[in-house]
């Protein structure tokens, strides 16, 4: 018999707490996933208090610790608010797949489903890597699942009576890639009769988190100048959309070659470059998935933006080039011919993704504790990438 896990965290008074199949919701572009669950009470423990689930999605853009002025480094992109219990509508017209159905089953008549649709212009988890000495939260967008217990959705929620769970939006490869990348330009210079000639191809538009990329150059030297070397990288390119339109280019992967080509010769060669993050890891300002974890963590994928979507409002956005330069020596100093291919990095979409469970899978329960979290107490809340984040 196969299993299914089942995320679950309960609030610190046990007066609530949550179950969810997945942490991870689809962004096909056309649709995403919605999130939906089990909520369960304890009608003693609560009395006369209401339950709510809220999901929010969040710009955070410093430090918590930041604050200034009572001004937050923060911002609420997407906030909805649920009440569960006393259940507003009937069980059934709230439930929405087998796996709620067979969780209501499995733990009783305190236990009440959630559901919520993602509207589809929320950007996917992605957050900025700090650098080695920083703490705390840093840039990133973030999605959360809170369940509580109150007097009222507005009223002053006590930490104890609340539970908070870090989940993901993530979008995977499309199944049908473009058209490779090709590109190629040529350079007169004066005192020559000929040009410089360089042709850089790729031999597909989109490519897996951790497969090399295999970049063809050829190098037709027509011109009385000699090329000294030829340079090839990729760069990660995040644009802070948000609130200052910031732009952070780096090269996430990299080849000096010293490869030489002299007036009258030509080069064809292929580079292989693989971008990682175990070879960034100590630089600040690479793009990051948001992972729930950070040892499962990995350079931050492409972004796909649905066609009409503001983009100001998507947080993060993230694309990839692979940049071409040949450094060509000359009288007054050196100068640079180069040419740039654009292309997708991306996990592919997994042979498992989010089916519904079938009647023989056994439900395996599995817990969320924040004294699995490396470097935290329990205490501290879940964070994003930047800090560990939630263990799963």
């Amino acid at each position: 018999m196969s299993s299914k896990v089942v995320f679950k965290k309960m609030s610190k008074d046990k007066s609530v707490g949550v179950y969810m199949a997945k942490r991870d919701f689809v962004d096909h572009v056309d649709y995403v996933d919605p999130v939906d669950g089990i909520i369960l009470i304890d009608p003693e423990i609560i009395k006369r208090k209401k339950a709510f689930v809220q999901l929010s999605c969040t710009f955070r853009y410093g430090r918590d610790d930041m604050d200034v002025m009572g001004i937050a480094f923060r911002r609420e992109i997407f906030m909805a608010t649920r009440q569960v219990y006393p259940p507003i509508q009937d069980t059934e017209r709230s439930t929405h797949n087998k796996m709620q159905k067979k969780l209501l089953h499995k733990l009783g008549n305190n236990a009440y489903p959630f559901f919520f649709e993602f509207p589809d212009n929320l950007p996917c988890s992605v957050g900025m890597q700090p650098g080695p000495k920083d703490t705390g939260k840093h840039c990133a967008v973030e999605f959360e699942v809170k369940a509580f217990s109150a007097e009222s959705q507005d009223a002053q929620v006590s930490k104890r009576s609340s539970v908070r769970l870090m989940i993901r939006k993530v979008q995977y490869a499309p199944e049908k890639s473009g058209v490779p990348p090709c590109v190629e330009t040529s350079r007169d210079f004066v005192m020559s009769e000929n040009p410089l000639h360089l042709e850089a191809s790729l031999d597909k538009e989109t490519y897996y988190h951790g497969e090399p990329i295999n970049v063809r150059v050829n190098i037709t030297n027509n011109s009385n100048k000699n090329v000294k070397n030829v340079i090839v990288s990729v760069d990660q390119v995040a644009n802070v959309v948000l609130y200052s339109n910031d732009s952070y280019v780096r090269a996430v992967a990299l080849e000096e070659s010293g490869d030489t080509v002299l007036a009258g010769a030509t080069l064809t060669r292929v580079y292989i470059l693989t971008p990682l993050l175990s070879c960034n890891q100590e630089r600040r300002g690479i793009a990051l998935d948001g992972k729930l974890k950070h040892e499962d963590t990995n350079l931050a994928s492409s972004s796909i933006v649905k066609e009409g979507v503001l983009k100001e409002i998507l947080g993060i956005l993230v694309s990839y080039r692979v940049m071409v330069k040949l450094i060509v020596a000359g009288i007054l100093g050196s100068s640079e011919v180069g040419v740039e291919l654009p292309f997708t990095l991306m996990h592919p979409k997994p042979d498992s993704e989010v089916r519904e469970s079938e009647p023989e899978e056994e439900m395996v329960f599995k817990d969320f504790k924040r004294t699995y979290l490396k470097g935290m107490t329990d205490d501290e809340e879940e964070g994003n990438v930047s800090t560990g984040d939630a263990a799963s």
